[in-house]
């Protein structure tokens, strides 16, 4: 049995595609576990970048199995357009890729209602993807999953009681016996399309941890908008710290070796929420510009700013992290100084753990340490030693801050751009 837990721990957007993409070579499964399409991983393929929203990463490899959990959401027209995207580049999903039979389908009036409570309530900053409504039907039990949409005459059931039941909010801002219509109109091809991928995933994981398979579960978003332990309510709608693949995907907990925790060099976030260390001068601007800070899947620019230890500490602990893979350190190249948050203050109290509290959250200001910067060359140094030596304090420094071994830093987009400094550790 050997099982790896890759997830993000910060607020997403660390680099989880390439440092996917780059162990799935060793596993034989690949396994999403939570989220939905309003995650992208970016990958280099054949030197251009690459977009995957829903599909893990390692189905780039013909010879690996990639699985869509039972934690997941998913958006059938999202998920079609990525098969045939697939498709052009000669990539083949069949009999190697499935989705578990649990997994909750997104459907039209998800992404409707995500657009209504978006521009009403508290803005969160949703993807208006229809993630959040879509959980919120699973928890409410009024969800249809993949097994049901298959069966016809369920879903027509389901669908019934769902527009009557979400008629009040639908009303005025949609013609609901227009959407019902289009949406069983587009029954046949949706359907035909999914039937295939199909499967009992939990079972699939299972026999494959029986037979010594190598299965890499990973995840979307980052643990600081965990649903439980981010920061609420400006948080996605699923679990993706380590404890989110036992609920995600059916699988017991001893049945887990290691979790790989990955990490930016700085911080960024996307959408609303509070942000201590964001920077709003020129050197937010370039990290920003040097580090091409754009949501893969919105395209909005990522709000920038420096290390915050005290986030990481406390994604550290809730996964119980051991090792870390550090990416983008090459874009913090030329900075003649940098900073890392050592804790927040808040009324004269110092915060060196994270704080749930919304107001210290929101109003807390950064305790900085400051350290010189690295004006050598990152970019393209290929082991540790050669690194420029403040770039070398800086990685040594983090392992102590937040209370983790850097075990790998990544210095480029590309797959094989990654140092490893602990060349001794099997990952499966």
């Amino acid at each position: 049995m050997s099982t790896l837990i890759v997830l993000g721990m910060q607020w997403g957007d660390e680099g989880k595609g390439k440092v996917v993409h780059y162990l799935s070579k060793q596993a034989d499964y690949i396994v999403r576990y939570q989220g939905g399409n309003n995650a992208g991983h970016t990958l280099i393929f054949e030197d251009k970048p690459f977009v995957l929203h829903l599909i893990p990463s390692g189905i780039l490899f013909p010879e690996k199995y990639c699985l869509i959990a039972n934690g997941v959401v998913v958006d059938l027209e999202s998920l079609k357009e990525e098969v045939n995207v697939l498709a052009k580049k000669k990539i083949v999903v069949k009999d190697r890729f499935f989705i578990s039979e649990q997994a909750h389908i997104i459907l039209p009036y998800h992404k409707i209602i995500d657009g209504i409570l978006e521009d009403r309530s508290v803005k969160i900053g949703t993807t208006k993807k229809g993630i959040g409504p879509a959980y919120t039907d699973k928890v409410k039990r009024v969800g249809i999953r993949s097994i049901d949409y298959l069966e016809r005459d369920v879903f027509e059931d389901l669908l019934e009681e769902n527009l009557i039941e979400k008629a009040a909010i639908l009303e005025g801002k949609i013609d609901i016996s227009n959407l019902k219509k289009k949406m069983l109109e587009d029954y046949n091809e949706f359907s035909e399309f999914l039937r295939p991928f199909v499967a009992n995933t939990s079972l699939m994981i299972e026999e494959a941890i029986n037979g010594n398979k190598k299965i890499l579960f990973e995840s979307a978003q980052g643990t600081l908008l965990d649903l439980d332990f981010g920061t609420y309510p400006f948080v996605t709608s699923s679990n993706p710290i380590a404890g989110g693949v036992c609920s995600g995907a059916g699988v017991g907990p001893t049945k887990i070796n290691s979790v790989l925790g990955v990490v930016k060099a700085y911080t960024t976030r996307v959408g609303e929420g509070p942000f201590a260390v964001e920077l709003f001068d020129e050197v937010g601007d370039y990290l920003r510009e040097k580090g091409g800070e754009y949501g893969a899947t919105t395209g909005r620019p990522r709000r920038c700013g420096w290390f915050d230890s005290v986030g990481v500490r406390h994604s550290v602990r809730v996964n119980d992290i051991k090792h870390l893979i550090l990416t983008k350190l090459d874009c913090m190249e030329d900075l003649d100084k940098i900073k890392i948050c050592v804790a927040y203050k808040y009324k004269n109290k110092i915060y060196k753990e994270f704080p749930a509290s919304r107001t210290i959250q929101k109003y807390a200001e950064p305790v900085y340490e400051e350290m010189p910067g690295f004006n050598g060359r990152v970019k393209d140094v290929m082991n540790f030693e050669s690194l420029p030596i403040n770039a070398q304090k800086y990685i040594k420094h983090l392992e102590e801050l937040v209370g983790a071994s850097i075990d790998l830093v990544s210095i480029g987009r590309k797959r094989e751009e990654i140092i490893e400094i602990n060349k001794d550790i099997s990952w499966f």
